[in-house]
């Protein structure tokens, strides 16, 4: 039976452990000289920067696994997350080979200049990315109104079809486990929770994925949003969820003690996939998908920006949001602290919400 002295040592365990797994991880990447480029021209300082750092999250909800392997909602999440976190992997070793180089243009001309989808002011650069600011250079070299100022090499990466479909079957692991309850909300769905468990483990991962782009900002995001969900099942009982959740805390703060700014090792693919897959998993298993959800709000707003402005119904300097407030001048530090902080009070408007109204 798990009570509150378990999950306290079930927390310390997991967190000194998850320290000690990103210590070793990192000073071995570093040897390998496994490390990140960044294509994002404010993030260029990072470059040399241990990549795949997601190996060590592994390890301690592994760790955490093993300590306590008759808890079965426990073993399922720590069984997706490993499985989720080998397609990351796969991603990111992927992405140690250079598929091109891409040109850097800055706009020296007085006015503003389109390139792509881009509209670059005076003195401003960007990547010449997509095909149709490829097409569009010969002609805005022609008249003078911009410059090659560099070049950028881009990472190989596995098409967005296939990790959509990877990330598919990764729902199918879930939903064979039958551990997932078919009543949502006092509906029962039913068969059709399967959908529903695949479309929250697509936009779970996707979620996680997208909001790692800056130091710290996702680890710390699952950090409060796993921590919220502890809680909030310990409140009302439900030590079933409090254990993953609890675990996957653990796991984020530690690696947080090496990711956060000035980070000296980045969780890659590999920890994005676990994170997000476990999350939502420790929500479905727990019965909680409902807070789970809200917790994890900021992230999800993010992927519907990102989708809004891919289809033109808005457009961004850059994707994903962050990086736009970071183009408005915004520094990371403070976006950073702006995400971990709205996610903060999301989760704890929540709880005393449904506290008082239900």
């Amino acid at each position: 039976m798990i009570n509150t002295n378990n999950l306290i040592l079930a927390f310390i365990i997991t967190f000194l452990a998850t320290i000690l797994f990103t210590y070793f991880v990192r000073k071995i990447l570093l040897d390998a000289d496994i490390t990140d480029s960044p294509i994002v021209t404010e993030h260029k300082h990072k470059a040399g920067t241990p990549t795949m750092g997601g190996l060590a999250i592994l390890l301690g909800a592994a760790l955490a696994a093993s300590v306590y392997c008759n808890q079965k909602n426990l073993l399922l999440t720590v069984l997706i997350m490993l499985s989720s976190g080998l397609v990351g992997l796969l991603d990111d070793l992927l992405g140690l080979k250079i598929k091109e180089v891409q040109k850097v243009a800055r706009n020296i001309s007085s006015e503003h200049v389109s390139i792509g989808r881009l509209t670059l002011k005076p003195g401003e650069e960007a990547r010449v990315a997509t095909e149709k600011a490829k097409s569009d250079l010969p002609e805005l070299l022609k008249q003078g109104k911009i410059n090659i100022i560099g070049e950028t090499p881009i990472k190989s990466e596995v098409k967005e079809r296939d990790k959509i479909i990877a990330q598919i079957v990764l729902g199918i692991f879930l939903v064979f486990t039958a551990g997932v309850s078919t009543n949502v909300l006092g509906f029962e769905a039913g068969i059709l929770i399967i959908p529903v468990i695949i479309f929250g483990v697509i936009g779970s991962i996707n979620s996680v994925n997208l909001i790692d782009g800056m130091d710290g900002l996702a680890a710390g995001i699952l950090t409060i949003a796993s921590a919220s969900c502890a809680v909030f099942s310990m409140i009302n009982g439900n030590f079933n969820a409090t254990l993953p959740f609890t675990m996957l805390t653990a796991v984020s703060l530690g690696f947080l003690v090496f990711n956060r700014y000035p980070a000296s090792i980045i969780m890659g693919d590999t920890g994005a996939f676990a994170l997000g897959a476990g999350y939502i998993t420790a929500g479905f298993l727990g019965d909680i998908i409902y807070f789970a959800v809200i917790a994890l709000s900021i992230p999800i707003f993010s992927v519907v920006v990102s989708l809004m402005h891919r289809v033109n119904l808005i457009k961004l300097p850059v994707e994903p949001l962050h990086h736009t407030l970071h183009y408005n001048g915004l520094s990371e530090k403070k976006i950073v602290a702006l995400y971990w902080s709205i996610t903060l009070v999301i989760c704890l408007l929540a709880i005393l919400i449904y506290q008082f109204v239900f």
